[in-house]
């Protein structure tokens, strides 16, 4: 069985995914990481170069091929992921690690909005978040308040998933 984490770029899904998959004594993917080793370029190039509905095929892609293909990981999903995959039940259990966004806008330094292409325009990003804040709340069976620190973001969801 995997576990699935989600939620809005920068809420901590890869940082709290590795440690919980080493605590586990699981594998840990990052779905960004594997899109961006199958297409052989980043994923700010990708959205330059092709566009997010590009991307969001990618994703969809990706999510059918975890699917069949991988169990005992614990998967980190791109914050878009929610809004193209119907549900995340085949997959595994689904975790949402919700953050309030002035607590991303704190975590990601200005170096961090060039590789996260949604966040080039704060206000932009701000719109995105309240769209899809409901769309994680649906889709996860499990909704840990991650705007905690680190250590006891990752006891909730060890505890719990």
């Amino acid at each position: 069985m995997n576990i699935v984490l989600i939620g809005f770029m920068g809420s901590g899904k890869s940082s709290i995914g590795r440690v919980l998959a080493k605590q586990k004594g699981m594998y840990f993917i990052d779905t960004d990481s594997l899109i961006e080793s199958f297409e052989g370029q980043k994923i700010r190039d990708i959205f330059a170069n092709h566009g997010e509905g590009y991307f969001r095929e990618l994703e969809k892609k990706t999510f059918n091929w975890l699917s069949s293909c991988v169990d005992n990981a614990v998967i980190s999903t791109g914050g878009g992921m929610p809004t193209v995959i119907d549900s995340f039940e085949k997959l595994g259990k689904t975790v949402y690690l919700k953050v309030d966004f002035e607590t991303l806008l704190e975590r990601l330094k200005a170096e961090e909005f060039d590789k996260r292409p949604l966040f080039a325009d704060v206000e932009f990003a701000k719109k995105i978040f309240e769209i899809r804040e409901p769309i994680y709340t649906q889709k996860s069976e499990l909704i840990v308040d991650a705007n905690m620190e680190f250590e006891s973001v990752l006891k909730e969801v060890s505890s719990k998933a």
